[in-house]
């Protein structure tokens, strides 16, 4: 069983490792403008349908824990109806298998009542009255729970590139977005610890490493980075007028009282979770010949791990769980970013870097993002990246067509921490 708060020593004790997997949960249920489209990756990928099967596939790769993402949408179609008939079922069936789930509670997207998305006023005391009503439902049987995926990527697709509601296209927005979701992470924390003082916080986001050789963006490219650390440097309680975004933050709106709260409610960051993948993370900026910023995003290999297991180390001394990782492209591709990143986890936990999990995602394909605004076929979407690929079949149903990365992470999970090495002694961070 995942360790509760009072035994988070657990994930550092000899012998301990979790492997993890995990559906794709991403519910952008407002229609999109032009094309009426709607991003529910369940309905997508037929989960909805087929979760018992897909719950069981799990079960085979001998995973101890999952994440899983509940589907707020409906489990509150409306402000006040409750409906927990699916997350319910879902939930409990992994416990049957032995399975602890690491809840989403909000991956990407809210319900469509939502006006203004994120920044509708009620937000934060919406979302966390919805996990303390769920996190009831499981009080001592799940503790583990993620109160918002990639805080920094729902800011960045919501308020500064303006995909998703409430479709912001600049920095001010950017940040308006950004500081109403960590308020509602604050909220949604304390009310889980209202339910059960022993349930987890498991705070995930994305990381970026941002590079340039070009002397003229190195500011630009150190700005970036520390945006990287935003979220989880404002919930903690970080921000301050030393912190080197301050300046930028208040020129972009932030109030200083509304930042200042942070400070004055700072959550623990007991684990955090490291989302990255060698085709997105590694961020390399550039002018072109007209004097446009460019970001390119070259291949990474495994030392781009050990560098951001390194860097979260270090800035917030916490154990590190990779909560995301993958790679598209051929099952040869994947099975040399599994065997690459590994290595990278051993030779961090060598270290003494307190790296004390790792999770593959996800478990199959997913329906790229870019499909709500698409207008060709679902199919033409699939991102092959997971255990097991998504094939159509007749009848347009996606199978679930099993690919020798199964056996391989199944080889690593049955290994347990002997899979990735021994930890040695954390050094004191200064």
């Amino acid at each position: 069983m995942l360790p509760s708060a009072r035994e988070l020593d657990r994930l550092t004790a000899p012998g301990a490792f979790l492997w993890a997997t995990g559906v794709e949960d991403t519910f952008i249920t407002a229609p999109h403008p032009r094309t009426g489209r709607m991003l529910d990756e369940y309905e997508l990928t037929d989960h909805y349908r087929r979760w018992e099967a897909d719950i069981a596939l799990m079960a085979r790769l001998g995973v101890p824990c999952a994440r899983y993402g509940a589907p707020w949408h409906r489990v509150q179609p409306a402000p006040a109806t409750w409906d927990f008939s699916f997350v319910d079922a879902a939930l409990e069936r992994m416990l049957e298998l032995n399975i602890d789930p690491i809840v989403d509670l909000v991956h990407y997207g809210l319900p469509q009542w939502m006006e203004h998305a994120f920044l509708n006023e009620d937000y934060p005391r919406r979302v966390a009255e919805y996990a303390a009503r769920l996190a009831e439902r499981f009080r001592g049987r799940i503790r583990w729970y993620t109160p918002l995926n990639e805080p920094r990527i729902t800011a960045w697709y919501c308020g500064r590139l303006g995909w998703w509601p409430p479709y912001g296209r600049s920095w001010p927005s950017f940040v308006a977005v950004m500081l109403s979701i960590c308020r509602g992470i604050v909220e949604t924390t304390r009310a889980l610890h209202e339910v059960d003082p022993d349930i987890v916080a498991f705070h995930v986001d994305a990381t970026d490493v941002f590079e340039s050789s070009d002397p003229a963006l190195a500011e630009e490219a150190e700005r970036r980075q520390r945006i990287v650390f935003l979220a989880l440097d404002l919930i903690s309680g970080r921000v301050d007028a030393r912190h080197p975004l301050w300046t930028w933050l208040l020129g972009q709106g932030a109030a200083e009282p509304a930042l200042n709260a942070f400070r004055e409610r700072p959550l623990e960051l007991s684990v955090i979770g490291v989302n990255l993948y060698p085709i997105f993370t590694l961020k390399r900026m550039s002018r072109d010949r007209f004097g446009r910023l460019r970001i390119r995003m070259p291949y990474a290999s495994g030392a781009l791990l050990t560098k951001i297991g390194e860097m979260y180390f270090e800035r917030y001394g916490a154990p590190i769980m990779i909560s995301e990782t993958a790679t598209k492209g051929s099952v040869r591709q994947r099975q040399a970013w599994l065997a690459d990143s590994v290595e990278a986890v051993k030779s961090l936990r060598a270290k003494g870097v307190p790296l004390v999990g790792y999770t593959w995602w996800p478990m199959f394909a997913l329906v790229t993002w870019a499909y709500r605004q698409g207008l060709r076929p679902l199919h033409d979407h699939l991102l092959q990246m997971g255990l097991w690929d998504l094939d159509p079949d007749p009848s347009g149903r996606l199978d679930r067509v099993e690919t020798p990365l199964v056996d391989a992470y199944r080889r690593l999970t049955f290994g347990g921490a002997a899979a990735v090495g021994p930890l040695a002694p954390t050094p004191r961070l200064s």
